[in-house]
């Protein structure tokens, strides 16, 4: 993996991470939180992080 695709996977599971607290503590619905991962999975196109999508949320 280039670096370039290491620093985008990392950048994509530290905001991930974030918006999983932030849904967990009540900060955003869960449609906020889909919509957020949406644009994060756009945005940094992460290659071990698409395997995040689609699964339960509130499971992770």
């Amino acid at each position: 993996m280039s670096k370039e695709k290491f620093k985008a996977e990392r950048l994509y599971l530290i905001s991930f991470s974030v918006a999983k607290s932030m849904l967990q503590k009540g900060i955003i619905s869960e449609k906020e939180f889909t919509e957020i991962d949406t644009i994060l999975l756009k945005k940094y196109q992460p290659i071990l992080g698409t395997l995040l999508a689609g699964k339960s949320l509130l499971s992770l």
